[in-house]
């Protein structure tokens, strides 16, 4: 194996865009039109790739997947969760902002379809 890609299901690829491109910075790098909008974006920042589709271009794509919700836990690391913690000051945390057992200081909020996200900056050499 090389390399592990998460695809997010959504409602809405361009409503979450508001969160992975406009909040923490995420580039388009592939776009995929469906119907009236977008059914398929690929995002990149770093060496982090994400993918978004739309239930309705799933639906299309692979039936059998879109009968029931999706939901992941994603879990980020950041060199540093001030900017973070500024950019998502208005969605809310799934608990307080904290520091783990190994030293990592987290973040957690869930995106617009209620995926948690995990943001982590690790002490220097993690």
């Amino acid at each position: 194996m090389r390399k592990l890609t998460p695809n997010l299901i959504v409602a809405s690829v361009e409503a979450a865009l508001r969160f992975w491109r406009d909040r923490l910075g995420f580039e388009i790098t592939t776009e995929v039109p469906h119907g009236e909008g977008l059914g398929f974006v690929i995002l990149q920042r770093g060496e982090v790739s994400l993918m978004l589709q739309s239930r309705a271009s799933l639906a299309e794509d692979v039936a059998a997947l879109a009968e029931r919700e999706h939901r992941a836990v994603l879990y980020i690391h950041v060199a540093d969760l001030a900017p973070v913690r500024a950019a998502l000051s208005d969605y809310p945390q799934v608990v307080p902002e904290r520091t783990t057992f190994y030293g990592a200081r987290e973040l957690i909020v869930r995106d617009p379809d209620g995926n948690a996200v995990f943001l982590a900056a690790h002490p220097a050499g993690d």
